[in-house]
């Protein structure tokens, strides 16, 4: 006997829930608020574990009870039943036993959120700032950054935060341009990104490791493609990753595609991005000017690009699957050297890097070409197609090969 479309249509959602629910049990998920990695997250699943826990009861209860009246008082020509309007003891009741629910709940809520807007135990301080559609991060040489981190210039990433381990860092979350939301779910709950406004997020990882984020704040055209990623090392790793961004750059030698792409990088990228110590050819210091260009006023500085495994807002590895998933899934004693190593020829993702040198409206939705859907005073939005020929792409490869 066919079924009725109703029971079709019943069967079919609770597949989807069943699978939604499956989904949701994955093994070691990146974004997974399940298995926190640092003592804020870890404030935040011990509350959600009995919170959840007492949510699923009820849901229980109240389902249940549903499907009794559903079966059991169904309509069969029957008199209406009893009604229980009146009845001030069952009233109360259903009324307080919630409202003693919601207590229970509201008391350990309301001081894991207190707990976790602290901020006056924090050990070091890094800007973090979102913008169609990348994070941003200064670290100041200012304060404990300088004394007791080595911080003694200002050091610009984009799409990998790197801090030390069992460390209380403190970040200033702002924005550029609209209302974006910083997430890493291992290691703390969201913090908005406002323009104009400056939110406190304390940050700390338990041991080494990449966690993965996204921002949760719609955003935008690319906003699926907003990530970031928190990388914690152990403090003489750390220590080793702040001596090499602060380390001096270096130009290619002469002759090589490196050298060539040096030039090109200084003819079509550097009104843009920021290579620290690049020079023109009277040995005077390019620097970048995007407010002329962008709209944001910002692009990522790229001065040491293949120490990071990521670019484009942390949407695309550096790293081919291979070697990624060996500095992923390094253990504790060796992650740190391998994240260290930085990005190899070998292990560079050349098919994603080089379609985005080549179109990055078209891998990345920017609204780059200022001709068209908004009025941005002949500013970009985001990275524009610079029309570049195969072997011009083949030579800022190589350049960026060597920005470590």
């Amino acid at each position: 006997m066919n079924k009725s479309p109703r029971r079709r249509i019943m069967a079919a959602v609770g597949l989807m829930a069943g699978l939604v629910f499956l989904a949701g049990c994955a093994k070691d998920a990146p974004q997974d608020t399940w298995q926190p990695a640092g003592p804020n997250a870890e404030q935040i699943d011990n509350l959600q574990q009995p919170v959840f826990l007492v949510a699923g009861i009820v849901g229980i209860i109240v389902f249940l009870a549903v499907a009794f009246v559903v079966i059991r008082y169904r309509d069969r020509g029957q008199s209406i039943p009893e009604q229980t309007h009146g009845k001030p003891a069952l009233e109360v009741t259903l009324t307080v036993i919630p409202v003693l629910i919601l207590i229970g709940v509201a008391i350990p809520t309301a001081g894991t959120i207190f707990d976790l807007a602290k901020t006056d135990d924090t050990e070091m301080v890094i800007n973090v700032t979102g913008q169609q559609w990348w994070w941003e991060y200064d670290y100041p040489s200012t304060g404990a950054n300088a004394e007791s981190y080595g911080v003694v210039d200002p050091i610009v990433t984009s799409g990998q935060l790197v801090i030390p381990e069992n460390t209380k860092v403190l970040l200033r979350v702002t924005s550029r341009d609209v209302i974006h939301s910083y997430w890493i779910p291992k290691l703390n709950g969201k913090k908005d990104g406002v323009p104009g406004r400056v939110h406190l997020l304390r940050l700390e990882g338990s041991k080494p490791g990449i966690y993965a984020g996204q921002c949760t704040e719609f955003c935008g055209l690319s906003h699926a493609y907003m990530r970031m990623e928190t990388v914690v090392l152990n403090r003489a790793d750390f220590d080793a990753w702040v001596a090499n961004q602060l380390k001096p750059y270096e130009s290619p030698a002469e002759g090589t595609l490196a050298a060539e792409g040096e030039s090109l990088f200084i003819q079509q990228c550097s009104r843009c991005h920021q290579v620290n110590g690049l020079t023109n050819a009277d040995g005077a210091p390019i620097i970048a000017a995007p407010e002329q260009y962008m709209v944001s006023g910002a692009a990522p500085n790229l001065t040491h690009l293949m120490t990071r495994n990521t670019f484009a807002g942390a949407a695309w590895d550096l790293l081919t699957p291979e070697c990624r998933d060996d500095v992923w899934n390094a253990n504790t004693e060796e992650f740190g050297a391998r994240y260290l190593a930085g990005v190899s020829a070998e292990c560079l993702n050349q098919k994603d890097l080089r379609e985005w040198l080549r179109n990055a409206p078209e891998k990345k939705p920017m609204y780059a070409d200022p001709t068209k859907l908004q009025a941005t005073d002949g500013k970009y939005r985001g990275m524009p197609a610079l029309g570049l020929t195969e072997d011009q792409i083949d030579a800022l490869v190589a350049y960026l090969l060597e920005r470590k």
